[in-house]
């Protein structure tokens, strides 16, 4: 059997309809930016694998670091032991992380991290003796799978099945220029009614919703009244941290900073699944007492795996480093100078940048995951490009390794697509 038989008979995918995808195409090798098929057709990876291995591929500085650690602690429980690694990750993660922040939680991925952050809102309160069980989130919002994060999120797609089955929670629009006045009220309402746990957001970019932004003065209005309020805001960094927006988090560029920050992807730099939620002093103090029951009993089998910890630090030290910050410069603006070309093609529309990310729509009106988009998928994909284009959405978030010469070739292969498929 070859290996695409194989996983067809022994696998099953996520986002998939199996049913309409028959085959999955075989990846067995990465560098930097590059991913290699079986047949030998090489494609650059122009969202960093679901934003991730920002640092490109098998980045040797990681690797090694990864290898080191791996000979001399590979797992040990974290109820009861902590090691070098966390103890580390935890003061490097600390000083990047905006001020108002004080301890760190680890899990597994960014609907965990997500999970945590509302279990610690909703126990905060029940800990203080106040009845709050509402939680409120943007429309369209995306912040994972798992039935917390799932509950917190506005697609269909994803959550039909389980509406039934969620947490009571209450969404509002994303704040806008044209409707911001009625959004404020809307939000001020609910926000003086004390009912409200936690408000949850996606800083300034809604990932899953394609790339949707909105500006960061409404977000800072919203985030002041709810803490007014007593309401506790997280902040799901889970795909803006660790420098995409241009600043290490989205939230450095708000003045109003949340009480807890979710984080993955870009973390561990796409070598290792983990997590982070992070939290102000305050909630921390909420849970420490005499009573037990008061702690928070959350725990994660995999919790602070110190090999995980290892490419974590490895990716800060990338990140800080003059030369990835030079590169984030350098990506922003050639996005800036190719968006100046989309803006005056009639065939795209809603062109935005921020940071390392460059989104646009073309001006037909297609299915999420329909036929059309497969089509543009297979289209880039015979040009050496992987994107994942979301309906009529198209985005780049590519590798802080990129060339320039790589990132043209994105830029043509989408001028040619929308010649010719628009």
């Amino acid at each position: 059997m070859t290996l695409k038989e194989k996983d067809q008979k022994f696998l099953w995918h996520p986002l998939t309809q199996h049913k309409i995808q028959k085959e999955n195409i075989p990846i067995i090798k990465a560098q930097n930016c590059t991913l290699w098929d079986e047949n030998g057709n090489t494609y650059i990876d122009g969202i960093a694998s679901w934003y991730t291995a920002m640092y490109g591929h098998c980045n040797a500085y990681i690797t090694a670091k990864v290898a080191q650690q791996m000979s001399q602690l590979d797992q040990v429980v974290f109820a009861g032991f902590t090691h070098k690694p966390a103890v580390e990750l935890g003061e490097k993660v600390m000083k990047i992380l905006p001020k108002n922040q004080s301890k760190i939680f680890f899990s597994d991925n960014g609907s965990t991290s997500v999970d945590i952050a509302l279990k610690m809102a909703i126990q905060y309160h029940f800990n203080k003796g106040e009845a709050r069980k509402k939680i409120l989130c943007f429309q369209e919002a995306f912040h994972g799978d798992t039935f917390g994060a799932m509950a917190v999120s506005g697609l269909s797609v994803y959550n039909g099945p389980f509406a039934d089955f969620v947490m009571e929670v209450e969404d509002i629009s994303v704040p806008n220029d044209k409707h911001w006045e009625e959004i404020l009220a809307d939000f001020k309402k609910k926000m003086e009614s004390k009912e409200f746990a936690c408000f949850i957001f996606e800083p300034l970019v809604q990932g899953a919703a394609a790339m949707k932004m909105y500006p960061a003065k409404f977000l800072d209005e919203m985030i002041h009244i709810a803490q007014k309020n007593g309401t506790l805001c997280i902040a799901d960094e889970v795909m803006t941290g660790f420098g995409k927006t241009g600043k290490n988090f989205a939230t450095e560029y708000l003045e109003n900073q949340a009480d807890i920050i979710c984080m993955s992807k870009a973390l561990t730099a796409g070598l290792m699944p983990m997590a982070l939620t992070s939290c102000s002093e305050e909630i921390y103090q909420a849970f420490y007492s005499d009573q037990i029951a008061d702690g928070f009993f959350h725990g994660h089998t995999y919790s602070a795996n110190p090999l995980a910890c290892t490419a974590a630090i490895a990716g800060i030290e990338l990140l800080e480093s003059k030369e990835i910050q030079q590169n984030i410069q350098n990506i922003h603006q050639n996005h800036l100078d190719f968006a100046i070309c989309l803006k005056q093609n009639p065939k795209v529309k809603n062109t935005r940048v921020l940071g390392v990310i460059l989104a646009f729509e073309l001006n037909v009106s297609w299915e999420r995951y329909g036929n059309q988009r497969d089509k543009m998928f297979q289209f880039l994909m015979k040009r050496g490009v992987y994107l994942r284009p979301l309906g009529n959405t198209l985005y780049i978030l590519p590798p802080y390794t990129i060339s320039e010469k790589e990132l043209e070739i994105i830029y043509n292969s989408l001028k040619e697509l929308i010649d010719e498929m628009v």
